[in-house]
Order: C-alpha cells, then sequence, then structure tokens
C-alpha cells in the first residue's frame, strides 16, 4: 500500500470508537464526506477536529466572520476540500458573491470589518501569534473585541487540524462539491 492510500473507511471498517461519529457527519452532510471517512483511520484526530470546530462554530464571531477565519486558513494551506466545502456554506447563507469571489482568491475582501478580520487571521498564521501590535490594533478599531482575537486563533487551530489532514490522507474532493471546485493561484 503506497504511503499516501489512507483507508477511506465506512461503518463497517472504521474503528469502533469512531463509528457513531462518522454517523452523525452523514446525517448532518447527507453523506460521508471522504476527508471524514480518511480521517477516521485516527478516531481521536477526527473527533478532535470536530470538537474544536463545534466550540468554535460557538465563539463570538458572526457566521460570516467565522467563514472568512476558514476560508482564509483554507486558501492559506491549499486545501481545495475546505475551499469547495465552506464556498458552499456561504453560497447557501446567500453571502455576496464579491465577498466569496475575493475569499477564494485570497484577495482584499469588499466590507472594511471583513477584510480587518482577514488580515487579523492573516498576521495570525504569519506570525505564528505573536501578532504586531499595530495589526491587533486595526483588529479592534475594526470593532472585534479582544475576545474575538482568540476566537480566531481556536478558527486558525480547528482548520489547521482539517487542512493538514485532509493534505496529508489527499483527500478528493466529493462529487457534491464539484461546482465549487478550487485550485490554488498560480
Amino acid at each position: 500500500m503506497p504511503e499516501r492510500d489512507f483507508p477511506t473507511h465506512t461503518s463497517e471498517t472504521a474503528p469502533a470508537a469512531v463509528r457513531p461519529t462518522m454517523e452523525g457527519v452523514r446525517q448532518k452532510f447527507g453523506y460521508l464526506p471522504v476527508a471524514v471517512a480518511r480521517m477516521a483511520e485516527s478516531p481521536e484526530a477526527l473527533k478532535g477536529f470536530l470538537t474544536v470546530n463545534r466550540f468554535f462554530e460557538a465563539a463570538a464571531l458572526a457566521p460570516i466572520e467565522r467563514e472568512v477565519v476558514v476560508l482564509t486558513v483554507a486558501t492559506r494551506n491549499e486545501c481545495h476540500v475546505c475551499v469547495a466545502l465552506h464556498t458552499g456554506v456561504l453560497h447557501r447563507s446567500g453571502a455576496a458573491p464579491e465577498l466569496i469571489e475575493a475569499l477564494r482568491a485570497g484577495t482584499p475582501l469588499p466590507a472594511h470589518r471583513l477584510e480587518a478580520l482577514r488580515r487579523f487571521v492573516l498576521a495570525v498564521l504569519d506570525h505564528r501569534g505573536d501578532v504586531p501590535d499595530d495589526e491587533l490594533r486595526a483588529f479592534l478599531a475594526a470593532g472585534f473585541a479582544k475576545r474575538n482575537a482568540l476566537d480566531v486563533v481556536l478558527g486558525v487551530g480547528a482548520y489547521t487540524i482539517s487542512t493538514f489532514a485532509n493534505r496529508l490522507v489527499d483527500a478528493p474532493l466529493d462529487a457534491p462539491l464539484a461546482e465549487y471546485a478550487w485550485t490554488p493561484a498560480a
């Protein structure tokens, strides 16, 4: 078996400890994403991501702000699965096409507040959390609170797990996400 040929688990082949988790994901999405089926090789990794993500979804950031965090991390880490999945989330939420396009391209966002958030996420990534004071001031001046800065760190952590795992297991794009396929700009 080649090194990157991670098993695509089913409810029958997955470790018993992760089968209920996989079923929960299947119910949420209406299908079992291959990325989840492959991450199930480590029940702790899959459950860990889903747990951290559940906390991130409860953070004080608005849903559109959380998607800015996710797509900024996903494009930076070149995870085509996360970009496609969260593009779909934005489309279903009625987000402006210009916002979605800019997030996918990694270019400045049309709304000042969301652009300040995107820049802050990049600063967290670029400086491994040691964000320069001027970047933090700009984030706070855009109307965010210090709590939101920590919420961003939580989102970066959650989606670092997801994007790294998806790339490690060479997760393909699931058919339901095909219309949102993405490749990094050259």
